[in-house]
Formats: structure tokens, sequence, C-alpha cells
């Protein structure tokens, strides 16, 4: 299953952009209202959950410099990643895609689209007024 979030302008050059997401501090200032819990667990990893929904622990996998991060999913039953995607437009303004990727059976997939769609698309909407 992969989703796209719709792609976000953001006037900070796409260094600042990546500094900010490869602090992993600065997702909890990406996440819904919905957010019931955001624990830092380390250097690079995180754990959150929101209401109504398991918790989710992501760890930093790769970084390619002012271009992409990707974080994925450390432990539990799901192997899913969460990939952002920086594109320079110029030296102040880039533009950002958030894509999820991961291989779930139909009926999970089914049940967790809307969910996941919502939530990717929060943090890409949230990511001008945060970085």
């Amino acid at each position: 299953m992969n989703l796209e979030s719709p792609k976000t302008t953001i006037n900070k050059s796409s260094e600042a952009v990546f500094n900010f997401l490869s602090d992993i501090k600065n997702f909890e200032k990406l996440m819904p209202e919905n957010i019931s819990k955001f624990e830092v667990l380390g250097e690079d990893k995180f754990l959150f959950a929101l209401k109504g929904m398991p918790e989710i622990v992501l760890k930093k996998k790769e970084m390619t410099p002012n271009s992409q991060i990707v974080l994925g999913a450390a432990g539990g039953k799901l192997d899913f990643s969460l990939i952002g995607n920086i594109i320079e437009i110029d030296a102040n303004t880039s533009e950002v895609q958030l894509q999820f990727s991961g291989d779930f059976n139909p009926m999970m997939a089914m049940m967790i689209k809307g969910p996941i769609s919502k939530f990717i698309e929060t943090l890409a909407t949230n990511m001008p007024k945060a970085v």
C-alpha cells in the first residue's frame, strides 16, 4: 500500500526543512490534534498514539541530506515506512511530500487507508507553520 500527501510549499531552504525533520522531537509539532501520546525514546526513535489507535514507534532508517528522510516502524506487527521527500525550489523555498509505504493484507489495508491518508496529510499541512 502506497499513499502520498499533497505537496506542501515551505518558505525555508531544503537544508532548514531537512534539519527540522532530522530532529525527531519536532514531529510532535506536526502531529494532529487527536494525538493522545508522544514520547521521544532516543536520538532516532519516538512513540506516538492517536486516540483510538495503537501506539506506533517510528525510527529514523535513512537520511539523504537536504532531500529525503525515511522513518520506519520499529518493532510491532506492522512493517511500513514514512518517507519525507524534500525538493528545493530555490534558496528560500522547498516543497515537501510525505509518502507512506507498507505491506498489509487487503483487510488491514482497507481499514487503515483512510486514517493513514488523513494522518500524513495533517503532518504535511502542519509543516509550513512548524518549520
